[in-house]
């Protein structure tokens, strides 16, 4: 552990109360529109499962949501691995197919990770799964025909969290939090934990605000401008964190993009996200 988490009261949270705290990490209250873009979302998504060289829900573990969908790009491609979001209690990697478009058009895999929902699994078991995925991926990268050496991990909102932690498997090369939560102090306290049953322990061990990489592992933070001002912080919170540490974590503040459109770069081969992606990538490489 990097440091140690700053103890909050029992019932608030910088100032705030459940209420403030419910408000300020409600994403979908916030984006009105938010249904319309899970419903393209799921529409484009289900045309790139559809591809004929998709290799669809293979197993990582015996529960049934430990499943990959694997989309390749070519033999010896670096591979991306993305990790929905939904506060760890909905969504399912179905519907985040479409973030494979940008990548796909760089000649880079992609594999989209499900993992079991709160509260059929409590966080720590979450964040086991989301290890056990990466070690089937690394172990069947012959098979799957991808470059072991290049594997990046990212995610978005919840599952932006789940790859700031998993940084720190080995088998990762780099990361790519997307509007990612990095302290859990507040998520306890809020309606998100009626699911989570989050424990003290939990919020110490699993915030990587508090668990920064012991090695050097390159990370690029993206957050929307437009987003709820506690998801801008907690990014910014992270970033800060890493730089005192001297590691080489970088956070972009994307002008005009909510909680939602954000997300939506990584579906074009020209965005900065996109780019941010391949820059890790060939920071893997040259390491390598």
């Amino acid at each position: 552990m990097s440091s140690d988490p700053i103890a909050v009261p029992a019932a608030t949270y910088r100032g705030m109360a459940r209420p403030e705290i419910d408000a300020a990490y409600n994403n979908s209250a916030a984006v009105k529109e938010s249904p319309r873009h899970l419903a393209d979302w799921e529409r484009r998504s289900a045309i790139v499962r559809a591809r004929p060289d998709a290799r669809l829900d293979l197993a990582y573990g015996p529960a049934v949501n430990n499943r990959i969908d694997y989309f390749p790009a070519k033999a010896g491609a670096p591979l991306f691995v993305f990790v929905h979001g939904g506060y760890w209690f909905r969504n399912r990697k179905e519907i985040f197919a479409f973030a494979a478009e940008g990548p796909l058009a760089h000649g880079i895999s992609v594999a989209t990770v499900g993992y079991t929902l709160a509260p059929q699994a409590g966080l720590s078991e979450i964040v086991r799964e989301v290890a056990a995925a990466i070690d089937h991926l690394s172990g069947a990268a012959d098979d799957l025909g991808f470059d072991a050496e290049a594997l990046v991990i990212g995610g978005w909102s919840a599952g932006g969290h789940l790859a700031a932690l998993a940084a720190t498997h080995p088998a990762v090369k780099g990361a790519l939090p997307i509007s990612g939560i990095f302290d859990l102090a507040p998520i306890r306290i809020s309606y998100i934990n009626d699911a989570l049953a989050l424990t003290e322990a939990e919020v110490a061990g699993l915030s990587p605000l508090f668990n920064l990489p012991a090695h050097s592992v390159p990370m690029r933070l993206f957050v929307g401008g437009d987003e709820l001002p506690e998801l801008r912080r907690q990014s910014s919170a992270y970033a800060e964190a890493a730089a005192t540490k001297g590691l080489p974590v970088t956070l972009d503040v994307i002008a005009g993009k909510n909680h939602f459109t954000i997300l939506e770069l990584l579906g074009d081969g020209a965005s900065v996200l996109t780019r941010g992606l391949t820059g890790l990538i060939e920071d893997a490489r040259r390491q390598a």
